[in-house]
């Protein structure tokens, strides 16, 4: 994630030079004031440190991001705010909801998501809010569709005034972690070299991980979600994964568009899971090779987002002994939570 630069208009005679500075960038100094005094901890980067904010561990733009949307997102009544951690499913959730919330608006050879990554589609409150505020989304005023990583207890006042309508997805925190350390291995622009796996992982089991600790996240979804069932969906992966038919349609009923009869006849729901597949969108040239998005720089190429999509694909990569402490954190963290039984 990078800042938006500063633009510099230099007139004919080049005798006068005007900048145009961003909201975001006058109110920089400021935050960068705050997170200096914040508490710091070496990243997977060793040149990245983890900063924490509100008990949870952040890299510094995701932070100046956050206070932005926290001081000036506006959420509304109609909105959809899409809460996960990193890599969790949310490549997946941002194109399902795309594709059902629009579905009177395009046709199979018109949608977007044919052209497109989902993450141009569906903007960030803590990214292309706070950063990239001209991206196509964000320009749209129909469009009610954001994402967010950041913890419940981190995200804008606004979100709960306006009682919008939230969906969480999670997933195993053993694939969570492997799919986050390979991701990163993709990054394109960086400050040296990644963490070994062993190393990462014993951060990660910690709580020091981007956005972490990553139970910790889940619980504060999963407390809102108990305390608010209208108003947060709860979804796990591996269940989605499971039965994609059941949970689109419970997904779209949950958003207000849910299918009628004569979709459901006519294979719209199909359509839809289709359409969002993993093959279906890792295949489509957008997200092939090296390209990139359209909206904004990104440190990372379209195709990281599509590696596997597997269920289980930790067992490739942890030993029986990581494994076992990742499960035990778990069974730790959430016991007496009824999140172990769900």
């Amino acid at each position: 994630m990078g800042l938006l630069t500063v633009t510099d208009t230099t007139l004919p005679n080049q005798e006068e030079t005007v900048t145009e500075s961003t909201e975001f960038e006058k109110n920089q100094k400021r935050y960068k004031e705050l997170i200096a005094s914040f508490p710091h901890e070496k990243g997977w980067r060793p040149k990245n440190p983890l900063i924490q904010y509100g008990g949870h561990w952040l890299m510094q733009p995701r932070i100046e991001g956050c206070m932005y949307a926290q001081e000036f997102f506006q959420a509304r009544p109609t909105d959809l705010l899409l809460c996960s951690y990193p890599k969790t499913g949310t490549t997946w959730l941002k194109a399902l909801t795309f594709a059902i919330s629009n579905r009177s608006r395009f046709n199979d050879s018109t949608n977007p998501l044919l052209k497109r990554n989902p993450h141009e589609l569906v903007p960030y409150i803590e990214i292309e809010f706070a950063f990239f505020p001209n991206v196509d989304a964000l320009k749209d005023k129909e469009n009610t569709l954001f994402a967010t990583h950041l913890p419940h207890g981190l995200l804008p006042e606004s979100v709960a005034r306006s009682g919008c309508k939230m969906v969480y997805i999670w997933r195993d925190p053993k694939d969570t972690f492997i799919s986050m350390w390979i991701f990163y291995q993709k990054q394109k622009t960086h400050d040296g070299p990644l963490n070994s796996l062993e190393e990462s992982f014993d951060m990660f089991c910690r709580g020091l991980s981007s956005n972490g600790p990553y139970l910790d996240h889940v619980l504060t979804y999963w407390k809102a979600y108990q305390e608010n069932p209208d108003q947060i969906l709860f979804l796990k992966y591996e269940k989605m994964r499971a039965d994609p038919l059941l949970y689109v349609k419970r997904l779209a009923e949950f958003m207000g568009y849910g299918f009628t009869a004569e979709e459901e006849k006519e294979g719209i729901v199909d359509k839809v899971v289709n359409l969002c597949s993993f093959d279906t969108l890792k295949n489509l040239e957008s997200n092939q090779g090296e390209k990139n998005m359209e909206n904004r720089p990104s440190s990372f190429a379209n195709s990281a987002f599509f590696r596997k999509g597997e269920i289980g694909d930790w067992q490739n990569y942890l030993t029986p002994e990581m494994a076992a402490r990742i499960d035990g954190l778990m069974v730790e963290k959430l016991k007496g939570s009824g999140l172990l039984e769900w």
